[in-house]
Order: structure tokens, then sequence, then C-alpha cells
């Protein structure tokens, strides 16, 4: 069993955490700069198999996403279950989670997953139906996020959600056009989960009526609402600042 990824950040963040987990590289035949030839030659040191292919090919493999020249093959990586979430929870102080709630577009859920990991998020969150796959478009927007923040995917969100706040004394913080207080009203420094909707439908009923608090970013221009994983961004770092 083998899964693919591409792009010139996510092979290299794989060769530097995992480099056992390569089975085979591909490359674009006749492609020299500067940025892939350090990657070829930090993958061939490490003994794994690399092959030139045309760009149809590699296209076709990526389904037409950017792939930058270079696809590899490689063993999966550990998938978390969802009763992982106890013990990463109860290793932490002060627990530092990120809950996607209808997030469907996996260019969204890499850019979540990278900020998640500059952040320091000990675990994204997300539903097992209603949410984007962890695939090689993910995993290529995360730049290497994807290997090192665990994703845990859950049955019942409004359960896990429960289980944190009565086990665990997290505070779930929802975000919403609508609340009455915005982020910087919020006070973000203890043991938090910080719940993000999908794009114009925002949180399901349930997921919402299970936080603690709703809070909004305020919005200074014409536009009403932002992606998903930028407003992710800002919140996020928002909590870095007052927990620091």
């Amino acid at each position: 069993m083998s899964e693919t990824i591409y792009g010139i950040h996510a092979v290299q963040a794989l060769l530097e955490r995992a480099p056992e987990r390569f089975l085979q590289v591909f490359i674009l035949k006749g492609r020299e700069d500067k940025r892939l030839m350090p990657l070829i030659q930090a993958l061939e040191a490490q003994g794994v198999a690399i092959q030139a292919a045309n760009r149809q090919w590699l296209d076709e493999k990526a389904e037409g996403a950017v792939h930058q020249g270079i696809i590899a093959r490689v063993k999966p990586g550990r998938q978390y279950q969802e009763n992982d979430l106890s013990d990463l929870v109860a290793a932490q102080a002060r627990p530092f989670l990120l809950i996607l709630d209808g997030v469907t577009d996996p260019h969204n859920l890499g850019a979540c997953l990278r900020s998640a990991d500059a952040a320091g998020v000990h675990a994204v969150i997300v539903p097992r139906d209603r949410s984007a796959q962890l695939n090689a478009t993910a995993k290529k927007v995360a730049c290497g996020a994807a290997e090192t923040v665990p994703l845990i995917r859950v049955t019942n969100l409004a359960r896990t959600m429960r289980l944190l706040q009565e086990e665990y004394n997290v505070w779930i913080v929802g975000t919403a056009g609508e609340a009455d207080h915005t982020l910087f009203q919020s006070k973000l420094d203890g043991p938090l989960a910080l719940v993000m909707g999908a794009e114009g439908e925002g949180m399901r009923r349930l997921t919402r009526e299970r936080c603690d608090e709703l809070i909004s970013i305020p919005m200074a221009g014409s536009v009403s609402s932002l992606n998903v994983s930028v407003a992710t961004g800002i919140c996020l770092f928002e909590a870095v600042r007052q927990r620091a």
C-alpha cells in the first residue's frame, strides 16, 4: 500500500522527517533548476530510487495539479484514530486544538494544517463526513504540516466537543459573523479549541450550540467574510499572542 505526494515543499518535509517512507520518486525529465537539484541529491544520498518522467505522465499522476516537477510514491504515514484524541489532549497542560466543521476543499484543509503547525496546535479535529480528505493536494498546500500535526476524524463532532469540555475543561470558541463580540475581546489563553465553519454556511447548528462562546473577526472593508484558511490563521495567532 502506498500514497502519492508531490511538490518540492511536501517532498522536502517528508525527507527531513521520515526518509524511510520513500518508495520511488519521479522527476521531470530535463529539469535541472536550483530548487529541485539539491532535493534530488538529498534523496539520492538516502538511497531513494529516482526515475525521470515526461510532463504529460507527471500531470496525469498529479491529476492536473501543480507538481513542480516532482512526484513521490511513499509508504502511508501514521493514521490517527478517534481514540488517540484523549491521549493527545491529556498530555498537554493547556491543550490547543483546531476544529474544522465542514471544510471540504483540500486546498483549505492543507492551508489550515499549515497555520496549525505554525501556531503550535496539538491536533486538528474534523468530522468523518463532510470534510476534505488529506490527499496529495492537501499535503502539497500544507508544506509538510500534514506530517507533523495530528489530524483526527471523529464520528460525532458534537459528542467529541462535549468530551473535551467535560473531561479536559477545554473552552470551545466558535467563529460566527453575527457574534456579539470580537476575537480581540475574547480570552484565549487557557485550554482551548477553536472552531472554524465552512465558508458560506459556517458551523452546523449542533456544533454552534456546543460552543462555549462565539466570536467574530472585525471587518473594516466591503467584503463580508474571509477565506476559511485566512480566518483560521488570524484566530490561531491571536490565541498564540495571548498564550505567550
